[in-house]
Parts: structure tokens; C-alpha cells; sequence
């Protein structure tokens, strides 16, 4: 992941981030779910991959109904334990990803669904969301009972349905087997470092397309 520079000043890196395009990459307006997964409960839990994890749960922050989000690792073995330098080898299983809690009542499943592949991530590249390439950076979605899975399948179908993309979808659904949260200083970083060359470049567009796109859903002030 090309985070942090030790041979360039922070000041410099900026610069040159802000020079160049404004979009990581196209944002893509996804359809509305036909099937979304049915209100259970006050609060729920979705878990999502999609890249780093800085965009993913600064994109999250700010919607409406979202009360946390959580960067962290799933989609490994159950029983193994990482952190972002085992996790960025690539060959764990994990991949960065963000717990999201948030209210039903206001924000969907299927409505977190088409955001995430409005803004965040691109459903059609394998193992790769600029700028980031690897089994770590890969897009998957973890369901976490039977009506998120419903909903996440039948979404990826209406994806490669949809015409929107012209490359086949290739975002998988995969086995829940755990969440564990990254370290402090990986947490909230794209609200704590806002002038972070690798936020400007590739998340800032982002969280600016989700205010654009799902102007009734942004809200300006992140969630914790």
C-alpha cells in the first residue's frame, strides 16, 4: 500500500497528490437493490473488504444511520491472530476490512450495498483497488446472517446484470470466520489526517462522491 513516504516530506507528497486527477477512479452509480435483507434488529453489523481499509470506513463514517466503523481484518483463518504488517504480506488470507453498525431503520443493508460499489470499490478487479494490488486489497462482502447473505448474492447477480461494468463482477461473498480491529493509529485515520497524500489521492474523492451521489444519506460530521 503506498502509505508512507520516509524519503519525502509529508508537505511534498501532498503537493503532488493534489496535482494530480481528482478521482482514484469513476464513481458508478449501482441500482437499487431489488433485494434487500430484512430489519431484525435496532442496531446490525456488516462486515465489508474493499480495498484499504482508510477509504472504505471513511466513506462509511458519513452516512446517516452509520454509528461506528471499524477498520480491521476478516476473511482468514479463525484461529490465526494478525495485524497490518502479517495482514500487508499478502499471504494470510485476510484482507483489510470495516465493521460497520448502523441503524436499519435508517440505512439498509442493501443501501451500505450500493454505496459501497457507487464509491468505494470496483466489484470487476481481482485482488486489486487502486492503488493497491494483493489477496489483501481484494472486494468481498461477509455476511453475517442468512438475510445478508441473501441480499449480497442476489446483489452481485443484479451487478453483472446491470451493464454498468463492462468486465465480468467479480466480488465474491465469502464465510464469516471473525473481525479483529486494526491498531489505534489505523483507526478513523482519514478524519485524524486529512492532508495524508494517500488520503487527498485516492479517499477524499470518494467521500466527496458520496456527498454528490447520496446527498440524502451524507452527513458531514463523521461517526466515531
Amino acid at each position: 500500500m503506498v502509505r508512507r513516504s520516509k524519503a519525502l516530506s509529508l508537505f511534498f507528497l501532498a503537493a503532488f497528490a493534489a496535482a494530480l486527477p481528482a478521482h482514484a477512479q469513476s464513481p458508478q452509480l449501482a441500482p437499487v437493490p431489488a433485494i434487500d435483507a430484512a430489519l431484525t434488529r435496532k442496531l446490525e453489523t456488516a462486515i465489508f473488504a474493499g480495498g484499504c481499509y482508510w477509504g472504505v470506513e471513511g466513506v462509511f463514517s458519513h452516512v446517516k444511520g452509520v454509528h461506528l466503523a471499524v477498520s480491521g481484518f476478516a476473511g482468514g483463518p479463525r484461529d490465526r491472530r494478525v495485524d497490518y504488517e502479517a495482514v500487508s504480506e499478502g499471504d494470510t488470507g485476510f484482507a483489510e476490512s470495516v465493521r460497520v453498525t448502523y441503524d436499519p431503520a435508517q440505512v439498509s443493508y442493501g443501501t451500505l450495498l450500493r454505496i459501497f460499489f457507487s464509491v468505494v470499490a470496483d466489484p470487476t478487479t481481482l485482488n486489486y483497488q487502486r492503488p493497491d494490488s494483493g489477496t489483501q486489497y481484494r472486494s468481498a462482502l461477509f455476511p453475517l446472517n442468512a438475510e445478508q447473505d441473501r441480499a449480497a448474492r442476489a446483489y452481485l447477480v443484479q451487478l453483472g446484470k446491470s451493464g454498468l461494468w463492462r468486465d465480468p463482477i467479480v466480488t465474491r461473498v465469502e464465510v464469516f470466520t471473525g473481525f479483529q480491529d486494526a491498531a489505534a493509529d489505523h483507526q478513523d485515520f482519514a478524519r485524524k489526517n486529512p492532508w495524508h497524500p494517500y488520503i487527498l489521492r485516492w479517499d477524499k474523492p470518494k467521500i466527496a462522491a458520496l456527498k454528490t451521489m447520496f446527498p440524502a444519506l451524507y452527513r458531514e460530521k463523521p461517526s466515531a
